[in-house]
């Protein structure tokens, strides 16, 4: 008997910077350990970065070390698609489709564009408005099966869950709907400095997030200034929101339960456990930051890499382009 076929999995992250603790924990670590399982479709999503005003340079730069990190934690080109969004226009021919078949009132409806539109009020751009369209697009030029998503995208995997149920009404079945896959452990790493809000490189106080490439040093001395509370018991319950963070990732970097913690560490103070989970973060991060100061010296090697990974995604999302073409009534070429 056959094995079944293998359910596929979309992902993609931003090229905004080097990634965060809580990109790593929450989501990238993840995407290596679905390689053998699932069929897997990775990229950069270096059309979304530009919703927000980027320096070219700066842009290139941070897209190509994004692919690094992808590659130095674990993405293996030979079992996963790994490219570069912008070097496969299957998505933006059929975001331009899923625009038409989407409502403004949905869109208007998205918190992120809320949130994004104050922040960067002085230009709120059509990209800004319509993104979740090309991140339907992302998915549905695939027929994904499963998305990872943190809690921050289930609004946005469900528009394009509505706009595939609604393309398959409208013109018959085409899409496969998408599921969520969310990590429970780790999924959300939180501010160091402000433990009530997600860690995040654009916060103004650089001793709220980790970065995957800061140093050893860094990386213990901010654990050093985390926020904690005044108990002084190392123990995951409500109201001790700095220590919960604390806790969460020190499991997720360890396997260590929240028990196993907490007797770890009984009778000793906070600051015997910042130490401790800033070391267990550093040395997590250590293989990393070595195969990633590898790879971005071995420019050829990304090249070949993204090019193969591009042409390989091409190939497989014009074939379901195609048919959307045709069900939408455009005339086929040659």
């Amino acid at each position: 008997m056959s094995e079944p076929e293998k359910k596929l999995i979309f992902s993609g992250i931003q090229p905004s910077g080097t990634f965060t603790l809580g990109n790593y924990i929450g989501a990238i670590r993840n995407w290596s350990t679905y390689q053998d399982d699932y069929n897997c479709i990775y990229c950069v999503v270096d059309m979304h970065a530009i919703t927000v005003r980027q320096e070219p340079a700066k842009l290139r730069k941070n897209t190509l070390e994004a692919y690094a990190l992808l590659l130095a934690s674990g993405i293996d080109p030979e079992k996963s698609l790994l490219f570069i969004q912008s070097h496969v226009r299957t998505h933006a021919e059929l975001s331009w489709i899923l625009n038409c078949t989407t409502q403004f009132g949905e869109l208007s409806r998205m918190t992120q564009f809320k949130d994004k539109s104050a922040r960067y009020s002085g230009d709120v751009n059509a990209g800004l408005f319509t993104y979740p369209v090309l991140m339907a697009a992302d998915i549905l030029a695939y027929n994904a099966d499963f998305v990872p998503v943190g809690a921050d995208q289930k609004q946005h995997l469900e528009l394009a869950r509505n706009v595939a149920q609604r393309f398959n009404q409208r013109y018959s079945e085409t899409f496969t709907i998408p599921e969520p896959l969310i990590t429970k452990v780790g999924a959300r790493v939180m501010s160091l400095q402000d433990p009530t809000k997600k860690m995040s490189k654009s916060d103004d106080n650089p001793n709220a997030c980790i970065l995957v490439l800061d140093d050893r040093d860094t990386i213990i001395r901010k654990f050093k200034r985390a926020v904690t509370d005044s108990d002084a018991e190392v123990c995951y319950r409500e109201g001790k929101d700095g220590i919960n963070n604390l806790m969460t990732i020190y499991s997720s970097v360890t396997g260590k339960s929240y028990d196993d913690i907490t007797s770890e560490f009984s009778g000793k103070g906070y600051g015997d456990f910042k130490i401790a989970v800033g070391e267990a973060v550093a040395d997590s991060l250590k293989p990393l930051q070595d195969e990633f100061s590898r790879l971005i010296g071995d420019k050829a090697y990304l090249k070949e890499c993204y090019t193969k990974g591009a042409e390989a995604a091409e190939r497989y999302s014009q074939r379901i382009l195609k048919k959307v073409q045709r069900k939408v009534g455009f005339v086929e070429k040659g």
